[in-house]
């Protein structure tokens, strides 16, 4: 069970404008609907529940939300992100003027219910690798604007934060050494420790065991061993694992819940899986209100 706070390593400043963008598409100059069938004086309460077992993420951003459409609305978080749920659990309660609540209630619901998908995907990838020592990482492959808050959604599920763009770790990739036309990739690897900041971290992607044999010759820090099978892997780590200097071993592509846990027992460090962010399921969440 997955039971750690979270949250404090959420700045929400680097959120908000992603709050307003949501607040001024889905309500823009009104609630049309609230406005004209309750009294603006009129007070609810309203609770989001869990309607199925999971990891929760995103309630910091309740408070954000509807401190943004109405000061007067009181919220109650009660529990912290990373927290394993199960399904009918309560997580927050908010309080204030009806038509603020409901005006909130979709916006709130649809950053819950993606980030606490999010989280509740990687927890089960990181479930299926215990007793390993394997991490589970994300990847680039995130929603646009939203991969600050999926990666901290994976971190919430118990997974590991890969780069958060291309700026902050060198990943040379096939596509590199295709149109740079570097033969073997030890001479990209020598251009890049001239060209980049010194401490610079710099990842090989390998296909095949040539490839690897050329990113050990190389000294990169880290070698990806892309869309190789269970059996290919197990041959790669082998020969990584007896070289003079052993970089770090990452696998990805194609790797599923199906084959992540045999995949790890072949003596990798991490394993990357795209699908952590553009493919997990909504965690299924609801709000239920009463009148006050």
């Amino acid at each position: 069970m997955i039971d750690k706070t979270v949250a404090e390593n959420l700045d929400l400043r680097l959120v908000e404008p992603l709050v307003r963008l949501a607040i001024k598409e889905d309500i823009g100059h009104g609630d049309l609907t609230s406005r004209a069938v309750l009294s603006p004086r009129a007070k609810a309460r309203g609770i989001f529940v869990v309607k199925e077992d999971g990891i929760i993420a995103g309630l910091p951003l309740i408070e954000l939300i509807y401190r943004a459409i109405s000061k007067s609305v009181k919220v109650t978080l009660l529990m912290g992100d990373g927290r394993s749920v199960l399904g009918g659990t309560p997580v927050a309660h908010v309080t204030g003027p009806a038509i603020a609540l409901l005006s909130g209630e979709r916006i709130a619901l649809n950053f819950l219910q993606r980030l606490s998908g999010v989280a509740t995907l990687a927890a089960r990838f990181v479930e299926e690798v215990r007793g390993t020592g394997v991490e589970i990482l994300d990847t680039r492959k995130t929603t646009p604007g939203w991969r600050y808050l999926e990666k901290y959604a994976v971190r919430a599920g118990g997974g590991i934060n890969h780069r958060m763009g291309l700026f902050d770790r060198v990943l040379i990739k096939d596509n590199h050494l295709r149109l740079a036309s570097y033969q073997p990739i030890t001479e990209a690897v020598s251009k890049v420790r001239r060209k980049c900041p010194a401490g610079t971290v710099i990842e090989v992607e390998a296909e095949n065991l040539a490839q690897v044999e050329e990113a050990l010759a190389s000294g990169a820090d880290i070698i990806m061993l892309d869309n190789m099978s269970p059996k290919l892997v197990a041959k790669a780590v082998k020969v990584i694992r007896s070289a003079a200097v052993v970089p770090q071993i990452e696998a990805s592509g194609g790797i599923n819940l199906e084959n992540a846990r045999e995949i790890a027992l072949t003596g990798v460090d991490w394993i990357s899986v795209g699908g952590l962010t553009h493919s997990a399921k909504a965690l299924d969440i609801g709000f239920d209100i009463e009148k006050l």
